[in-house]
């Protein structure tokens, strides 16, 4: 692998104002605990764990959300932490097939089928466990429209994350383009911002949900935030060899230095930026000729397109200030952080 060249992380074009839930510090230290509770993580590696700051990141996107739902979408966000970290380690010990258990017994947790169909080590396996727990919780807190959305969305965030193990085989690097679309969804953001949604009550319509304009506006908001984390990790990620990151993948593909490929990144999340507010704006006349009048379902629809603005500017303000992950020397370098465990997933 080639020497990493210096880059410095830009000041992203992200003219939306945050602030933070003052919880979060409590949410991120009851989270971390519930994690080593749940066998999720070791005791001795809490406090690097509790770095990561999750907490701080759920009270910047569901800001003045009932304490217990904070808390739930703070677990949820170790949760998801810990599912990417092992995941990362299985492909990096080459140990794949071990994940496909685990993932099946998610899917079929959130899909509402029998979970006495999946094999019984999957079953007891901490990821599938702590996971059954919050999903019922998540789901309880839900209508069963947002309901729906949410089992959609958690088994297509599983399949991309086997799409990210596929680009990582040995001499493929998947297009920018293929990337962009898997990225979509191991970014993990779908059912994350379901759950938002659903603690700030709002609920978007489906003939509302289903318009292009609207869907476009959530994958403009992922696309920045995803972008934006690929910079964040890019050291990490360049120096372990993978090849999903949208810097490394700009500068494989288009012959960039890598400090050429971060600007080439700050430019694409500056465009992104600007074709969101430019829908925003045109949102209402969208709206018109679709026929969507209901009062209700317009201000769902503002509020959602505001929580997207609380999305793009609180990931990156919790990357910059509340979060030691990107800028832990292990993870910079490439190496497993401490709190991965390596016999978290075996079900063999």
């Amino acid at each position: 692998m080639p020497h990493l060249d210096p880059f410095t992380v830009p000041e992203f074009h992200l003219p939306f104002d945050n602030s933070k839930d003052p919880a979060g510090d409590r949410a991120n230290a009851e989270a971390t605990a519930w994690a080593v509770d749940r066998g999720l993580i070791e005791a001795g590696a809490s406090e690097q764990f509790a770095g990561i700051g999750f907490g701080h990141l759920a009270a910047r996107v569901s800001r003045d959300a009932p304490y217990e739902r904070l808390l739930l979408l703070s677990q949820w966000m170790a949760w998801s932490f810990v599912l990417d970290d092992q995941h990362d380690l299985l492909i990096r010990a080459g140990r794949v097939r071990d994940w496909q258990p685990i993932s099946d017994a998610i899917t079929r947790h959130v899909s509402g089928g029998e979970r006495t169909g999946a094999p019984r080590p999957a079953l007891d396996n901490p990821l599938v466990a702590s996971f059954a727990e919050l999903c019922d919780g998540i789901m309880a807190g839900m209508t069963p429209l947002l309901q729906a959305r949410y089992r959609r969305h958690v088994p297509r965030m599983l399949r991309s994350l086997d799409e990210e193990a596929a680009n990582r085989l040995p001499g493929h690097r998947p297009t920018v383009e293929d990337y962009v679309l898997t990225r979509r969804h191991s970014s993990q953001l779908l059912p994350m911002m379901d759950m938002v949604e659903a603690d700030q009550g709002i609920e978007v319509p489906d003939e509302a949900h289903r318009t292009p304009a609207l869907r476009e506006l959530m994958w403009s908001a992922i696309d920045v935030i995803s972008w934006g984390n690929d910079v964040f990790s890019l050291p990490k990620e360049y120096s372990c060899g993978d090849t999903n990151n949208l810097a490394a993948l700009l500068a494989h593909w288009h012959g960039l230095t890598l400090p050429e490929a971060v600007r080439a990144v700050e430019q694409r999340i500056h465009d992104r930026v600007e074709e969101f507010r430019a829908a925003a704006r045109d949102l209402p006349r969208t709206l018109d000729a679709l026929g969507v009048t209901d009062p209700a379902a317009r201000t769902a629809v503002e509020h959602r397109v505001r929580g997207y603005e609380d999305w793009m500017i609180g990931a990156d303000l919790w990357q910059r200030h509340d979060c030691t992950r990107y800028r832990d020397e292990r993870f910079a370098a490439g190496l497993e952080a401490a709190y991965t465990r390596p016999d978290l997933v075996s079900v063999a």
